[in-house]
């Protein structure tokens, strides 16, 4: 959901805007789809996908993937020259796939400075929303457009020996997180972000894991957010749910951690026909059950939980379908955080759901810098 923003962290404090970013407010003025493009005078903005797709050739070769374009604001102003490599931002892009068949997670990343050789973002009309370079080593871009009713998405990593290329049509209609779009992530007035989702999009095309290309089919979850300040600064993390129910609900649950150890929470339920019901904390609990700690990092995250909620009578597990899903960026030194597969299971163990899980601020000097 956020977690690229923290690049920004990184970067020396001079370059931070003089002018002020513009705060996310309750009454923001929706507009489709032209939203769907980049909002330049907010500091940061990402286009998120994940999903769970299978071979079409054996349904039981499953792979979890993850697609997400931040826009990374470095200043509000103007710049007073002009120059190609003059920028008033960065785009970043994470990648990854999970093949949950071998255990084998692969995670891709790119960092540029848009311009026409880089990357860049798309006006409201253009066929491309971003668009990037590959990694070094790579031929061709990563590209997210606009398809007319939803994402196309493409990247490659050939020194990884990853790619992919899908194709998203909605299964649901577009739902606004929180009262019109406007989600809370404090008690502060600008502890907010503007945040949309399409919860369940039909998900076609190619995949390729060790130089063999495979046609998939699936489904994805897609989030779009963006604002100027979302985490007050005693916020060290958070753990974000994306769920779609086999009964054809979808839950999106988030946690923001402090160092007291308290959190601040919101979540949205989807029904079937599309109509979202808006959570206050105080509708749903979440327990850790179980613990994975990575050799890399040595973060130690939650890695199952129990999601209990009376009000949607809801008492579930929810498990990764693989532990060892953190992604570890090579271009901005520090950032890490789990992002993975999940399925969805009642009290006797069958299945009811899968999704995503993001967790941040794990680990030592890991809070998100947003």
């Amino acid at each position: 959901m956020l977690a690229g923003c923290l690049a920004a962290a990184s970067l020396p404090s001079a370059l931070c805007a003089q002018q002020p970013w513009r705060a996310a407010e309750p009454d923001y003025a929706w507009s489709f789809p032209a939203d769907h493009w980049s909002h330049p005078s907010f500091r940061t903005e990402w286009w998120y996908l994940t999903g769970i797709v299978r071979d079409t050739a054996d349904s039981a070769r499953r792979f979890g993937y993850q697609f997400t374009f931040f826009r990374v604001g470095l200043s509000a102003d103007s710049l007073p020259y002009r120059s190609a490599w003059a920028t008033p931002g960065l785009i970043m892009g994470h990648a990854s796939i999970s093949d949950l068949g071998s255990g084998h997670h692969v995670f891709s990343e790119i960092l540029f400075r848009p311009n026409g050789l880089l990357g860049g973002f798309g006006a409201s009309g253009d066929p491309l929303i971003a668009w990037s370079r590959a990694p070094y080593g790579t031929d061709g871009r990563w590209t997210l457009s606009w398809n007319g009713s939803a994402f196309d998405v493409a990247i490659r990593d050939d020194a990884q020996g990853i790619a992919f290329a899908f194709t998203t049509t909605p299964a649901k209609p577009l739902v606004l997180q929180g009262p019109d779009g406007y989600s809370r992530k404090g008690e502060g007035p600008t502890a907010a972000s503007l945040y949309y989702s399409f919860t369940r999009l039909r998900t076609t095309g190619t995949l390729t894991v060790g130089g063999e290309e495979i046609p998939i089919v699936g489904e994805s979850w897609m989030d779009k957010e963006f604002g100027s300040n979302q985490l007050a600064p005693d916020q060290v993390g958070w753990d974000w749910f994306s769920l779609r129910l086999d009964d054809g609900r979808d839950v999106m649950l988030y946690l923001l951690r402090s160092e007291d150890g308290d959190s601040y929470g919101r979540g949205t339920v989807v029904a079937p026909d599309g109509t979202p019901t808006y959570l206050d904390r105080a509708a749903w609990t979440v327990t850790v059950t179980r613990r994975w700690r990575s050799e890399r990092t040595g973060a130690e995250y939650p890695s199952r939980w129990r999601l209990a909620s009376p009000e949607l009578n809801l008492d579930v597990d929810v498990v990764p379908l693989l532990a060892a899903q953190e992604n570890v960026t090579a271009l901005v030194p520090g950032l890490f955080y789990w992002e993975g597969a999940v399925e969805v299971r009642a009290r006797d163990g069958s299945r009811v759901g899968e999704g995503y899980v993001e967790l941040t601020g794990y680990g030592t000097k890991a809070r998100p810098a947003i």
